[in-house]
């Protein structure tokens, strides 16, 4: 094994295995390697709970541990392997490349093994594996090889949050913090207020989720988000196997589409897995994708189609969209947005508490919606300090009840003040959609105080 510069450059010889205490997870069964590699084939890490030898092997370890082969079988596959047990072998999927070095990340989360090409975690997901027995004491990480050698470079391990998923590209790799170079990201283009991101833009992201399902018998792995299924149907939660739905009888592109439906307000479904979707949206009480789904069936029916044997695909969409005080919304059918408005009520699902400095505790909220409306909120929540983990956040210069009005807008799209005076508090609600970029409510603001002033 040759070592340039153990952070930087590492080559692994045949059959051999890089350790070292800089690539071990801060949290036991929790963590994510981040790394660029050059290989013909099998670009191999282990991950156990002691670090093994430079002549150790995955093949011939006996201890519980994990390992993720990418370009396996001469470069034609990849594999997830539990204890020297393949549990996923995948063609296509996580390829090397001999001719240049090619950014990977791995992170582990409870069990949960997500792959993806890049530099930043959490972006270009290759493939997700839920493990139903996991190893929660994994924890340090070998580089490893097969009958080729592998060469790596940039390695950082980094923490891993896949229930919250930090943009990591906001984040400077440990190497460059090092070293003063190398790793840099640029931070996304700013925009504002009118460019306001809306909840389809969440569908399947791990972006500020705290659920997931695993479909089928290849347990794929799925996010999503708590505050939209209640808003969507009933959803067992309390019964989830940690923060996971099981769906083992149903099939990706079903659980799909009544996502795409929750999410986006309409979707589409191969005539023969429609019967399944309707099963999927009973089972979780999606009455509007329910209701759709029997009156498409009703309607083959009377036209006697064997639905078993049509592979055509069925656009399904929903009746209408809330109506709002306010032009735009980000939420729009079939999420009951009575019930977006409860969950600030009872701080149901929250991820987030509001204070104001000096006037102590204001609400329990959700990064989700905050987002949604604000790009400030969305940008630090998510640009990888102490507030994007946080389960507080203070605010000063603003009154605690005008801070109220911002969320109750923010959760109804409606503005409720008192049309008969300019109170402070709208005035300092104007300061506060300005500060935070919500253009509409801007808007609505100057208008209630022009409105007043030309009476």
């Amino acid at each position: 094994m040759r070592v340039e510069d153990k952070k930087r450059s590492l080559t692994v010889a045949p059959f051999k295995c890089a350790w070292g205490e800089e690539f071990r997870f801060l949290e036991a069964g929790r963590g994510c390697i981040a790394f660029e590699a050059s290989a013909q084939n099998d670009v191999t890490l282990v991950f156990r709970e002691q670090p093994g030898s430079q002549h150790y092997h995955y093949k011939m370890d006996s201890s519980r541990h994990y390992a993720v082969i990418l370009g396996s079988h001469r470069n034609k596959r990849l594999k997830i392997e539990v204890d020297g047990r393949t549990v996923v072998d995948e063609a296509g999927v996580g390829l090397c490349r001999s001719s240049s070095f090619q950014s990977y990340w791995i992170s582990i989360y409870d069990g949960l093994i997500s792959i993806g090409q890049g530099r930043h975690p959490n972006n270009n997901v290759l493939f997700q594996w839920l493990d139903p027995e996991p190893n929660r004491n994994v924890q340090y990480v070998g580089l490893s090889s097969w009958d080729k050698h592998v060469g790596y470079r940039n390695i950082s391990v980094l923490p891993s949050a896949p229930q919250n998923s930090i943009r990591w590209s906001h984040i400077e790799y440990a190497y460059a913090d090092r070293h003063g170079e190398g790793g840099h990201a640029k931070n996304e283009e700013s925009k504002d207020g009118c460019e306001q991101r809306v909840i389809a833009d969440f569908l399947e992201s791990w972006d500020f989720s705290d659920a997931m399902f695993v479909v089928g018998s290849e347990r794929k792995v799925v996010p999503a988000h708590k505050i939209v299924l209640a808003a969507s149907g009933e959803f067992d939660f309390i019964s989830m196997s940690g923060t996971a739905i099981e769906l083992p009888s149903f099939s990706y592109p079903v659980l799909h589409s009544l996502l795409e439906y929750i999410y986006t307000g309409s979707t589409q479904i191969a005539e023969w897995q429609l019967d399944s979707l309707l099963e999927l949206s009973l089972q979780f009480k999606v009455k509007p994708l329910v209701k759709r789904c029997e009156e498409m069936l009703d309607c083959f029916t009377k036209m006697d189609n064997d639905l078993s044997v049509s592979s055509r695909n069925l656009e399904v969409s929903s009746s209408g969209s809330q109506a709002h005080q306010v032009d735009y919304f980000p939420f729009k059918a079939p999420v009951t947005v009575q019930k977006i408005k409860q969950f600030l009520a009872s701080g149901e699902h929250s991820d987030i508490n509001i204070f104001v400095s000096g006037q102590g505790f204001v609400a329990k909220a959700h990064k989700l919606v905050l987002s949604l409306w604000s790009m400030p909120f969305a940008k630090m929540f998510t640009n990888g300090m102490k507030e994007s983990s946080a389960p507080n956040v203070f605010f000063e210069d603003a009154s605690a009840e005008a801070f109220s009005l911002l969320l109750q807008f923010m959760y109804s799209g409606e503005l409720k003040v008192d049309n008969r005076y300019i109170t402070p508090a709208l005035v300092q609600l104007l300061l506060l959609s300005d500060q935070f970029g919500i253009t509409v409510l801007q808007f609505e603001c100057c208008k209630r105080i022009m409105e007043f002033l030309s009476e």
